[in-house]
């Protein structure tokens, strides 16, 4: 018998757990869904798009060794890996321009809908998509 599952989290490494909630926060729209001190100089922190309720969340994990730091904005091997949907392309890439997001391409309006490349602060490739 199958039950009812969703993905809550998925961890995004970081240099800096500031600097990565500034971006997620400021340039992308996302919420701060709770920042909390672990006691051990670890933070759980953890940032949502805006309008996606309890959907899933990003745990923006500060790197803690040299094997960890060196993955950071290689996730994905240099892959698009995160996928960012909106009900407005237009205004979202108007606004992510504004606040510095480099995206990488002009965007595209393909037969599943609007889609542009953009790179996170540390080299993160996502497409900025509103589906058709």
């Amino acid at each position: 018998m199958w039950c009812m599952q969703n993905i809550a989290l998925i961890t995004l490494v970081v240099r800096d757990y500031d600097e990565a909630i500034a971006f997620y926060t400021d340039a992308l729209g996302f919420h701060l869904v709770e920042d909390t001190d672990r006691g051990d100089g670890s933070r759980w922190v953890v940032v949502r798009p805006a309008g996606s309720g309890t959907g899933t969340g990003l745990l923006l994990a500060r790197a803690g060794s040299d094997d960890q730091r060196a993955s950071v904005g290689a996730q994905t091997g240099g892959r698009v890996g995160f996928f960012l949907h909106t009900d407005d392309f237009a205004r979202d890439h108007a606004r992510m321009t504004a606040a510095g997001v480099r995206f990488l391409e002009e965007p595209r309006h393909e037969a599943y809908g609007s889609v542009a490349v953009f790179e996170d602060l540390y080299g993160n490739k996502w497409d900025l998509l509103e589906p058709r």
